[in-house]
């Protein structure tokens, strides 16, 4: 069954406090501020307090910098995803630079590298123009002084080979973390970021799972990349960001530890990498 017919999850008993450190709100459906507020309210009814919204082309990144506008609780990240690299013209380059340039905009993402698509996705950018567009991401990462998210996907090595090649921008953001333990300590140990989603509630993700007990406080983050990865027992049904207690109880339940301490461990980390203010 698709996930546009499939009707959303119930909403979890409330948890807070939280943050949603990468969501879609585009993708989840959001038009106008109208629709970014019902969102938000249906996240704060069950504890999450703040999100960021994440562009991932042109067009959302614009949207997503203007929807931040509409409501204290969303902020947002612009880049062009790894896929569309091919599409980061000098044009590109300087509208995406403008807009990440606003005080709302908290972080550049999502960039990096995608090694599963190419191949298998008509238009998708070859790895080569990746690594291109992944590189002067981290650069425009540095000269704002923002955090860098990045997607990777069957990439490790590339991933950590560009960062290396590059220079690391202060604070580095891995969203959607699913690789296993080996790949985990090498971002640890560089201090970035580890940032867990509806996945780690899948018993089959053992490498990530094993993955997230190596994460300390201070380098962890909890998102939902809604609309997608909603977490177990719903999945394949609409993800939104009210989801997130769901992945954190599940994280909770793998780790032995009270969600109640993860949640605010985690909004935590998420307030000081992003610089959300505590009043939201």
């Amino acid at each position: 069954m698709s996930r546009k017919r499939q009707a959303r999850p119930p909403a979890p008993q409330p948890l807070t406090p939280l943050v949603d450190a990468h969501t879609h709100l585009d993708a989840c459906g959001a038009r106008t501020a109208e629709d970014v507020r019902a969102i938000a309210d249906r996240a704060e009814a069950v504890g999450v307090q703040a999100m960021v919204t994440i562009a991932d082309d042109l067009d959302s990144a614009r949207w997503a910098a203007g929807a931040t506008a509409w409501d204290d609780r969303v902020y947002a990240a612009v880049a062009l995803h790894p896929t569309r690299a091919q599409t980061l013209t000098e044009t590109a380059r300087c509208e995406i630079e403008r807009l990440a340039a606003t005080p709302r905009v908290v972080a550049i993402g999502e960039t990096g590298m995608d090694l599963y698509w190419p191949g298998k996705l008509d238009g998708c950018a070859e790895p080569a123009v990746q690594r291109e567009a992944f590189a002067w991401h981290i650069d425009l990462a540095k000269r704002l002084g923002k955090p860098l998210m990045i997607h990777n996907r069957d990439a490790d090595a590339d991933v950590l080979d560009v960062l290396r090649a590059e220079g690391a921008p202060e604070t580095v953001i891995f969203h959607c973390f699913s690789s296993g333990p080996q790949t985990a300590r090498t971002c640890l140990d560089a201090g970035w970021i580890l940032s867990l989603s509806g996945t780690v509630s899948f018993t089959n993700a053992k490498d990530l799972r094993a993955a997230a007990a190596l994460i300390p406080p201070g380098q962890l983050l909890v998102e939902t990349d809604a609309p997608f990865l909603t977490p177990h027992p719903f999945r394949g049904a609409p993800n939104e960001p009210y989801c997130l207690p769901y992945t954190v109880r599940a994280l909770a339940d793998l780790l032995d530890r009270p969600a109640e301490e993860l949640a605010r461990e985690s909004a935590e980390t998420a307030r000081r990498v992003y610089g959300i203010s505590s009043t939201v």
